[in-house]
């Protein structure tokens, strides 16, 4: 949620203009009642700052249960007394959450104004009824009435000016009344009897109540936050367990890498993601996200002991950098100058390490060690995974490539044919041309030269159609000494003046061969004859093409004296 530069100017404003002289007023109208008791004092002072530095988490929903102290304090001290520690209450609690980032410093004067508001307006309506400083409250039951008052207009005042920062200056379009307020309202109305309960509990034994009534709560509040602590950490487990399952279900490397940084991204607060892979001995970038932004691997390669990645290379191990000041030191440059928080985490495989993964965030003290023990279990998912899928790419390769030219081999070009033709008629293609090349008289060169020799100029005739084609379309060998090529949305003019400049460059320029019978370098000439097809226009389906092309190639050309290109014709 956003908010204007100029309303976060104008909250530092009221509040320099409203606390201060609010705290004047406050003290020469309701001046504390101490007596002398600093120690008593500064006792319930610690009280509110431990139980602020505790809040109790529910739900991910931090409560704070403070009210009940400053219930207690206020009908002890007074109104003054109450508001101050409200205000250090506030301030230890922003302190403990670590919510104050850069742009986002206006929160703290925005709850100290609401705090504020919520002290001066129920107490002062407190005194306003006739309540005072010290009431006996087990005696006399109308003082009851009024601290019983005052504990509800403060809760309600609260959840009133809460939820006008809500909707006025976050401008947020959720629900008022949901989870989070039902759970706050009953864990609040639970606890307010605790803040009768020390109040009346001081008056009888002194200090001691604080023990009896804090200590439990304190307690309390410490075995909440540690089932949380547990209950997040066996989320994160089974979070882990998912993924490590998603991310062996990719074939891909590249699928498994995006589906790696986009899980973590969810789980933590990732600004800044880097995965490098180890390459003997130096580090290579594989993948740079920065501010969700996939970005040029352009970094430079990466020895040992180089950078936070070269550390984490070189220890084999962890490391948690929760400020900038921490690691600025062991950073050879390539991370972003606005980064706090780095996590950096060996990926390792069979006890080998393959790579290091880091993750940086913008936030101060981001990431916990409990995080850190999940990310290694995640890495360790991920090395699996990347090995499955290299494996499954390599195979995929060799099942669909030809082996001595490295070519797309007869069963792939059969299968992107199909499809290219599916494409043609759903209409996501306007043409599709195709070229069949077989090489003239190659049996005479094998006989001559030799077998070698001619896996030689096979070789080097599909480097050369590899390069003329480029990324216009599929080069593949048909089989022996054919080769097709296939080019979607290219017509049958363009296809044929493709074809025309494949034959020149076979015929022009001689092969050269090292393997041959007489063990000499030698240069050869060779010719190629070349058909071409297109679809709609001259077939219907995928073996139509094929059969036309063909039919071009040994009638048109084959027939007609070889070295040339025909295209189909069916006159």
């Amino acid at each position: 949620m956003d908010v204007k530069p100029q309303t976060k100017q104008a909250i530092f404003l009221v509040w320099f203009l409203l606390v201060p002289a609010g705290l004047w007023f406050t003290y020469h109208t309701y001046p504390p009642k101490i007596n002398g008791h600093w120690i008593d004092l500064l006792a319930f002072l610690l009280l509110t700052s431990v139980v602020a530095s505790m809040p109790i988490v529910i739900n991910e929903m931090f409560i704070f249960l403070i009210q009940w102290v400053a219930l207690a304090t206020f009908l002890r001290f007074g109104l003054f007394v109450e508001i101050i520690f409200a205000q250090i209450a506030v301030v230890v609690l922003v302190l403990k959450l670590r919510i104050l980032r850069k742009g986002e410093l206006f929160r703290l004067p925005l709850n100290l104004i609401m705090f504020f508001f919520v002290s001066f307006l129920s107490g002062g309506l407190y005194y306003l009824l006739g309540g005072h400083t010290g009431p006996k409250l087990q005696i006399n039951a109308d003082f009851l009435l009024l601290a019983v008052l005052y504990a509800v207009l403060s809760y309600t005042l609260n959840q009133v000016i809460l939820a006008f920062n809500l909707y006025v200056i976050y401008k947020s379009k959720d629900p008022y009344f949901g989870k989070e307020f039902f759970v706050e309202t009953i864990t609040t109305l639970i606890t307010f009897p605790i803040g009768f309960i020390l109040y009346i509990l001081y008056n009888q034994v002194g200090l001691l109540a604080l023990l009896f009534v804090g200590v439990p709560f304190v307690s309390l509040s410490t075995i909440f936050n540690l089932y949380y602590s547990s209950e997040k950490i066996n989320e994160y487990l089974q979070k882990a367990a998912e993924i490590g399952h998603q991310m062996a279900e990719r074939l891909f490397i590249d699928d498994v890498v995006d589906l790696f940084i986009k899980k973590l991204s969810e789980m933590l607060p990732v600004d800044y993601a880097y995965i490098l892979e180890a390459s003997g001995d130096e580090l290579k970038l594989i993948r740079r996200i920065e501010s969700g932004q996939v970005l040029p691997n352009d970094q430079q390669f990466m020895s040992i002991h180089e950078g936070i990645s070269g550390m984490v290379w070189a220890n084999r191990k962890s490391f948690l950098f929760k400020t900038k000041k921490d690691w600025i030191e062991y950073s050879n440059g390539y991370i972003p100058k606005d980064a706090e928080s780095i996590l950096g985490v060996p990926i390792i495989r069979s006890k080998k390490l393959i790579g290091v993964l880091l993750l940086a965030s913008r936030r101060k003290r981001a990431y916990e060690k409990s995080q850190l023990m999940i990310i290694d279990i995640l890495c360790s998912h991920f090395a699996i995974a990347i090995e499955n899928a290299r494996h499954y790419e390599q195979t995929k390769r060799q099942s669909e490539r030809c082996a001595l030219t490295n070519l797309y081999n007869y069963r792939y070009f059969e299968n992107m044919l199909t499809e290219e033709f599916e494409k043609l008629t759903r209409f996501e293609r306007k043409m599709l041309s195709l070229i069949i090349l077989d090489i003239d008289h190659f049996k005479n060169v094998n006989d001559t030269y030799g077998h070698q020799s001619g896996n030689e100029i096979l070789c080097e005739l599909a480097s050369r159609l590899g390069k003329l084609v480029g990324v216009r379309g599929i080069v593949a060998r048909y089989g022996g000494e054919e080769f097709v090529v296939l080019l979607p949305d290219v017509s049958k003019e363009e296809a044929y003046q493709m074809a025309e400049l494949i034959r020149q460059s076979i015929a022009n320029w001689p092969f050269s061969i090292s393997q041959s019978l007489d063990q000499k370098h030698q240069q050869v000439r060779i010719t190629a004859s070349i058909g071409v097809a297109t679809a709609p226009e001259d077939a219907e389906d995928s073996l139509a093409l094929i059969r036309h092309a063909d039919r071009a190639l040994y009638v048109g050309a084959k027939r007609a004296g070889r070295n040339r290109v025909a295209e189909y014709s069916s006159c």
